[in-house]
């Protein structure tokens, strides 16, 4: 077939036109959307958060490739309140879901009261538009597996997934979606072959129940953490690289199907964890308190070539991911939103404009589920190296242990050099207290609780 010298020359001209206009379409391709949550994983038990004996090599793989932000939060240090906030963007006292359960010394738990009073807080959900909600509108697809607590999956706004919910038998906290990760990704896989199929993008929650307990490694990880080390705490070990694994077979499954490219990823845990040595779960100071071993996460975002990988050391917050992801997406962040939108310096690697974060802690069980602050029993806020916690007179049922409250006066810590929190300095910087106290009341004024302070 012979062509003209005309139709060539046109042709010349019009490839680079044609190749630029596919590579912008490309690149505006919104992107897919991977949140990964760990259940009940120390701050620090990670291989590239330092730690000596626990191995996550794919979760250090992804590290390397990200923003990682050592110094990240979640506002409450207990799993229900955690994942409705990165469900609907905003704080326990703004959700209303600020304990796992109503509490059952006000109704009995098999009592058609009881289960009216599940059902209300499930029904919070509805006041917000959720991410996967909002997702929607942008055209994504999404899928839920492991922990929900709000109900099934379309209660929660997925458009595919595992929780049927409340209240279906095994509904409080995730039923079906549960034996995500523990017994394979199967489910992730074919809704990433019907994304494939439909030419969709879309929003992945991964919220498996690990390493939460029960410890039930495989026998080859928990082997390689028995030396020497009480067998609660290898179990737990073990159980941190076997939730890794199952990070790692989803980047598999994103890369054999070409996805991976146009990804992003962003992994934290819902709230902190100290193994207790003696067997009896978690150690004081750790899940459903305010210290750093219940609210503080690593927090990372990846996404190769459009954002800058490296270690920083702005102050992050679950509230975050919800307008980042949104803004990714191309969505409209609403300005109701406490969180901040860091799709910009993410991508520059500038400061992210913010030295304040603040938190919350709530009872397990909640004692009026239309008043939050009846079973408030902590704010904290930090501000650069400092973290002041106060402690307040809201009710607690069950799980005394976890909130002795035995310090009754202001806790003030110097997190830089006492990242552990062993050393209360209030007494010696009185100003500072001061100064972070009123930024607390400015933030959330308690009107109807006491601070619980040393006579």
């Amino acid at each position: 077939m012979k062509f003209s010298r005309q139709f060539l020359v046109v042709l010349l001209v019009a490839i680079p036109t044609i190749a630029f206009t596919l590579n912008q379409k490309a690149h505006a391709a919104p992107p897919n959307l991977v949140l990964l949550l760990s259940d009940d994983m120390g701050w620090s038990d990670y291989g590239f958060m330092g730690h000596p004996d626990v191995q996550t090599p794919n979760l250090d793989r992804l590290a390397k490739q990200s923003a990682v932000f050592p110094r990240g939060y979640v506002p409450t240090g207990l799993c229900r309140p955690s994942l409705m906030t990165l469900l609907t963007g905003h704080y326990a006292s703004t959700h209303g879901v600020t304990g796992n359960d109503p509490s059952p010394k006000y109704a009995d738990k098999d009592s058609d009261l009881y289960q009216q009073r599940r059902a209300q807080l499930i029904s919070y959900l509805d006041r917000f538009e959720t991410l996967p909600e909002a997702l929607a509108k942008q055209g994504y697809i999404s899928h839920q597996s492991g922990k929900l607590w709000e109900g099934s999956y379309q209660n929660a706004g997925f458009t595919n997934g595992m929780t049927k919910g409340f209240p279906n038998p095994g509904g409080r906290h995730g039923d079906a979606g549960l034996k995500i990760g523990r017994e394979g990704i199967n489910e992730i896989n074919t809704f990433l072959d019907d994304a494939v199929q439909q030419e969709k993008p879309f929003y992945l929650w991964y919220a498996p129940f690990m390493p939460h307990t029960p410890h039930t490694p495989p026998q080859r990880l928990l082997d390689k953490y028995r030396d020497g080390r009480p067998l609660t705490v290898a179990k737990y070990y073990a159980m941190c690289e076997w939730f890794d694994e199952t990070c790692g077979q989803i980047m598999e499954s994103l890369e054999e199907r070409g996805l991976a490219e146009n990804t992003m990823i962003v992994y934290l845990t819902d709230n902190g964890w100290i193994q207790n040595p003696d067997g009896r779960g978690y150690a004081p100071r750790s899940k459903q308190t305010p210290y750093e071993y219940g609210v503080r996460t690593p927090i990372f975002y990846w996404m190769p070539g459009k954002i800058k990988p490296g270690v920083r050391t702005d102050l992050v917050t679950s509230l975050d991911i919800y307008p980042t992801m949104l803004a990714a997406a191309g969505g409209e962040v609403s300005d109701q939103l406490p969180g901040l939108d860091l799709m910009d310096e993410l991508s520059t690697g500038d400061k992210i404009d913010r030295d304040t974060v603040y938190g919350e802690g709530f009872a397990h069980d909640i004692a009026d589920i239309e008043k939050p602050e009846a079973s408030l029993l902590y704010r904290w806020v930090i501000e650069g190296p400092w973290k002041l916690l106060l402690t307040y007179d809201g009710e607690v049922n069950r799980y005394q242990s976890t909130h002795p409250r035995t310090e009754k006066g202001p806790q003030l810590f110097n997190l830089i050099d006492d990242p552990h929190e062993k050393t209360n300095l209030a007494k010696d910087h009185p100003d500072v207290v001061a100064r972070l106290a009123k930024k607390l009341e400015q933030w959330y004024p308690v009107t109807e609780r006491k601070t619980i302070t040393t006579p």
